[in-house]
């Protein structure tokens, strides 16, 4: 099995949003439906010291992510009718659309709230773009996209190996075993609250 995941580099990550675009593009969403979501996270204010002058401890970074095709997903483990599916060879988290009942409780689970609902009814989700080659090879547009370069995709292993295993930053959790390497912003040991809740959210 080869498992695949991403690298996404939050210390030169700018929060263009181009990989989320290109997402939405490529997997014809509409609003508010979205697979990949660039999180901000930010702290610090304006303090002013004895004589008066303002210095700012204000940061921001982000965080562009989508379904993390977990070790161990709480859509697949709690789908009340095995609709969400890992394939044993490529570690990519399915959903069945001949089973899948609508129920959302994927969505609900889902520490990054990532699958959505569409007009169909049922739960839609990212599949790396694997369907856009011959052999079923994952191809995810949004790596492609980046004008930073902040974003790399691959076999885990390999990017582990290559970046590290840190796979959580600000608020964010990793109690699925997400299938992501994050590369800390130089502000991320500041900590930071998300920014931008309802932007993330699968509402807006």
């Amino acid at each position: 099995m080869t498992q695949y995941g991403f690298y996404i580099n939050t210390d030169i990550c700018t929060g263009c949003k181009a990989c989320m675009t290109a997402c939405f593009d490529r997997n014809d969403l509409e609003v508010p439906q979205k697979f990949r979501k660039v999180y901000e996270f930010g702290g610090g204010s304006w303090e002013q010291d004895e004589a008066g002058a303002f210095t700012s401890t204000a940061f921001t970074y982000y965080a562009s992510l989508t379904c993390c095709h977990c070790d161990n997903p709480a859509c697949v483990l709690n789908c009340p009718v095995a609709s969400m599916v890992k394939d044993e060879e490529t570690g990519i988290v399915h959903n069945d659309p001949q089973t899948c009942i609508g129920c959302m409780t994927c969505e609900r689970v889902c520490p990054y709230h990532h699958p959505v609902q569409f007009a169909d009814g049922i739960a839609h989700k990212c599949t790396l773009c694997c369907d856009e080659t011959p052999d079923g090879t994952p191809d995810p547009a949004c790596a492609k996209a980046c004008p930073q370069r902040a974003m790399a995709f691959g076999p885990i292993d390999e990017l582990r190996a290559k970046y590290g295993t840190t796979d959580t930053i600000g608020t964010l959790t990793n109690e699925t075993a997400p299938n992501v390497v994050i590369g800390l912003h130089r502000d991320a040991k500041k900590g930071g609250e998300l920014r931008n809740p309802l932007e993330v959210s699968h509402e807006a």
